[in-house]
């Protein structure tokens, strides 16, 4: 399937300020369109599965692979050379030596560039693709930093997860299976996902020249979408993606208008958690109008970040919100559930890289069975973590102040820089 096709239309449904759905008021409460640019563009009729850790989904995945008819695509930050990539690997070779069209993108800087697996797959027709093979390379210092999956363009794989062991980082054994999500949604957005791919692929065309015009093209298409009467309390999920052009601060929006009209409480937890100022705004607000704010915030993968962050706590907590920090084991989820109907599930992080720089993908579900679920998750985990405590946060020592407040903002000017002023 190729970005030109477009997505069924019987289902469709987007939502914008612009339109009213006299029947719909719960997806119209979270989904606003704010100052008419953004746009969320929901389908019914998916069926949507949680997967709590790598093991399963590298199962589901696998599983999912070998049964493919026509087409299996993955593109993943990480794809490791341990025993999860193995099982993911070989059912790649073997769906492409029964004649399954198989494509892979790899990130240059996550996936190892003389990753073995890479041999198999050119012996038996897998074909692959580097993102930005260097640091600084035709993107840019962008990464592609996204998830997903998608069998035959009707069933796709989106979330947090990269194919590594669960209890590998970086040659360091974790006390326990990182904590992350994916979901597996069987319908009419596997196509969404499947196209996000197709965009992609072109994009990392040998001849830049012929990419750049491909892309260009594509991104002046304009892909139907027609309303229809659907159940106002219906599931309903969108594919959230953003890149460097045409989709530059979706997901950021996508928060935004969630967090902007939750009523009752926000439930987040995110590893890289420095988000700029409009999300930063939007969750003090919901905190002061009386919702109730709980960041489950990760530590202790990329250390600058363990000083950073707390910097933000205080105007958090003044306006009320509640903080714990993650300490079981590695924090890697990227997910949120507000009001206990709407939720995310995806690889970007709060953070300048992931808003501002990388390519990242999430889905967003409305009133799904899984929603319930996913809440449960955040808040048991969220329960099991050291909280921050106002009055201690308040008293620490002036050298921790001052390393919190120079990290801080020492990360931010080095973020603004990189993405060029746009980071805020």
């Amino acid at each position: 399937m190729t970005t030109d096709a477009p997505i069924p239309t019987t289902r469709a449904q987007e939502f914008t300020s612009g339109d009213a759905e006299p029947d719909s008021p719960d997806a119209l409460r979270v989904f606003p369109r704010a100052h008419g640019s953004a746009r969320l563009s929901f389908t019914s009729g998916n069926q949507v599965r949680l997967f709590r850790s790598g093991d399963e989904y590298f199962e589901a995945l696998a599983e999912r692979i070998r049964a493919a008819s026509k087409t299996v695509v993955v593109e993943v930050y990480i794809f490791s050379d341990d025993e999860a990539g193995a099982k993911v690997s070989a059912a790649l070779v073997e769906a492409a030596r029964r004649g399954i069209a198989v494509r892979v993108i790899t990130d240059g800087i996550g996936t190892e560039r003389t990753l073995r697996f890479y041999d198999d797959w050119r012996a038996h027709g897998v074909r692959f693709r580097i993102f930005n093979p260097h640091l600084f390379g035709r993107f840019g210092f962008s990464r592609t930093h996204r998830k997903i999956a998608s069998i035959d363009g009707e069933i796709s794989f989106v979330g947090g997860i990269n194919i590594v062991d669960d209890l590998e980082n970086e040659g360091v054994r974790l006390d326990a299976p990182r904590w992350d999500f994916a979901v597996e949604v069987t319908g009419p957005v596997a196509s969404e996902v499947n196209a996000a791919f197709e965009v992609q692929w072109r994009r990392l065309d040998q001849n830049p020249v012929t990419s750049g015009l491909e892309r260009t093209l594509q991104f002046m298409r304009r892909i139907p979408y027609a309303p229809v009467e659907t159940s106002s309390r219906g599931p309903q999920v969108a594919f959230v993606a953003r890149d460097n052009l045409t989709r530059r601060r979706t997901i950021e929006k996508a928060y935004l208008h969630a967090i902007g009209r939750a009523r009752e409480e926000v439930v987040l937890a995110n590893p890289y958690f420095v988000p700029g100022r409009k999300l930063r705004r939007a969750l003090v607000s919901a905190a002061e109008r009386g919702v109730r704010v709980r960041l489950l915030i990760g530590r202790k993968e990329f250390p600058i970040l363990d000083y950073a962050v707390p910097s933000l706590y205080g105007m958090l907590m003044r306006a009320g919100a509640e903080i714990a920090e993650y300490n079981k084991t590695l924090l890697h989820g990227k997910v949120a559930v507000i009001d206990r109907s709407w939720a995310t599930v995806g690889s970007s992080n709060l953070d300048a890289l992931s808003l501002v720089l990388n390519h990242e993908a999430n889905v967003v579900i409305v009133n799904d069975p899984i929603v319930p679920d996913l809440h449960a998750a955040i808040l048991s985990a969220f329960d099991d973590s050291p909280r921050i405590d106002p009055q201690r946060y308040a008293s620490r020592p002036l050298p921790v102040r001052l390393l919190n407040w120079f990290t801080y903002n020492g990360y931010r000017l080095a973020m603004k820089l990189l993405t060029i002023g746009e980071y805020d």
